[in-house]
């Protein structure tokens, strides 16, 4: 026996007392529906209804009726319903764990838990949690528990498991995986001060949810001074036709662009704008490349004694060379004229002789020191005869 009326009665299974009651416990009503809570596999079996008569009499006039219902308790399948809302990084949110079913009888517990990337699980501390059960009918509930929380960049990708536990040791739970809307600071990687012939390689990147996407611009040379950029394509930098691979907009949160070989065309600022959704933030990073062209001598090498000889020697580079004027197997002092420019760091150094002899003639030399290059070019000066 599982369930009489007369809840005194002792013939009441032990595994069965407390769990077994009429939908309507007005039994005049001819309604013998029952329920039986917190089920288990133990309570598979076949059932019979059976009708005792008066109590107060010693006759058994009871009735037992021969159709029986067969019962067939199968493990728990059913998994919990956890409901996430859009989550998007410095808002709270509340997520919802939904027990399976629509039973009554105890109250499961719930218990959330979350894991990051190579963690274990453990509870979660320091939020709000909080039961409900609502009464969907007489005989049916509907149990959920809610999560509250402050969102970071760090619970993005974090495991969160909603278990319920139910009487009787049965257990079922679900795992869902945050993805929380975020974007992080750009950061520029490379080395942005090389030598004329070596590669550029500017990688920007910025950490986001969903990925930024990359762009990388120039400023443009010609247009410096109000400020334009210029988008990094083919045609933008010199010679990128052979020595440039170009990775301008990527949706991965990452773009790269390289520029082999190097000029000093190439030095400049440029610039990484990474989009993410609605918002956009920008990075620059000044480019510089060392660099020295070959030095010119400028100026008549051919003077008429009397006159004045003039000589510029410049030099195009970064960082600024420093050029000395000398005249070869000649006396020093032929240089020292108030109005001689002979050692200059400026980028171009100027020799002048006033009231020039036949003793001016000879092979004048301009030396550039870059860094630790020394470049040497020479002028074969002549004075001529009135």
């Amino acid at each position: 026996m599982i369930f009489h009326t007369n809840k005194t009665n002792r013939k009441v299974q032990s595994g069965f007392k407390g769990r077994v009651s009429l939908l309507d416990p007005d039994v005049s009503l001819n309604n013998c529906s029952f329920i039986i809570n917190d089920i288990t596999e133990s309570d598979s079996g076949s059932y019979q209804l059976r009708v005792n008569g008066d109590s107060s009499t010693k006759k058994d006039d009871g009735f037992t009726f021969s159709p029986k219902a067969t019962v067939s308790v199968k493990d728990l399948t059913q998994k919990p319903t956890v409901m996430i809302p859009p989550l998007t990084e410095g808002q709270q949110t509340t997520l919802t764990c939904t027990a399976p079913g629509l039973c009554s009888g105890s109250h499961p517990k719930i218990t959330w838990m979350w894991r990051g990337t190579g963690e274990n699980d453990s509870h979660i501390t320091a939020n709000i949690t909080e039961f409900k059960t609502e009464n969907l009918s007489a005989v049916t509930q509907r149990h959920s528990s809610t999560l509250t929380f402050n969102l970071s960049a760090e619970h993005h990708g974090t495991n969160v498991t909603c278990k319920v536990s139910f009487a009787n040791s049965i257990t079922t739970e679900e795992t869902v995986t945050l993805n929380v809307t975020y974007m992080k600071e750009v950061e520029i990687t490379g080395n942005t001060r090389l030598k004329e012939g070596e590669a550029l390689n500017l990688t920007c990147s910025v950490e986001s949810f969903p990925p930024s996407l990359i762009t990388w611009t120039k400023f443009s040379d010609t247009n410096m001074k109000n400020g334009t950029e210029s988008n990094l394509w083919n045609d933008t930098l010199t010679d990128q036709q052979n020595d440039t691979e170009t990775y301008l907009q990527e949706e991965s949160g990452m773009g790269t662009f390289s520029i082999s070989n190097v000029s000093a065309e190439h030095s400049g600022q440029y610039i990484c704008t990474a989009k993410h959704l609605n918002n956009t933030l920008k990075k620059t990073v000044d480019v510089t490349v060392i660099y020295m062209k070959k030095p010119v001598i400028t100026g008549n090498t051919t003077v008429k004694e009397g006159h004045a000889l003039n000589l510029t020697c410049s030099v195009e580079s970064f960082p600024l060379s420093n050029i000395t004027w000398s005249i070869l197997g000649s006396n020093a002092n032929q240089l020292s004229e108030p109005n001689t420019d002979r050692q200059n760091n400026s980028g171009s150094a100027t020799l002048v002789i006033h009231n020039v002899t036949a003793e001016h003639s000879g092979q004048y030399i301009c030396t550039t020191q870059h860094l630790n290059r020394t470049v040497t070019v020479f002028a074969d000066v002549t004075v001529t005869c009135e």
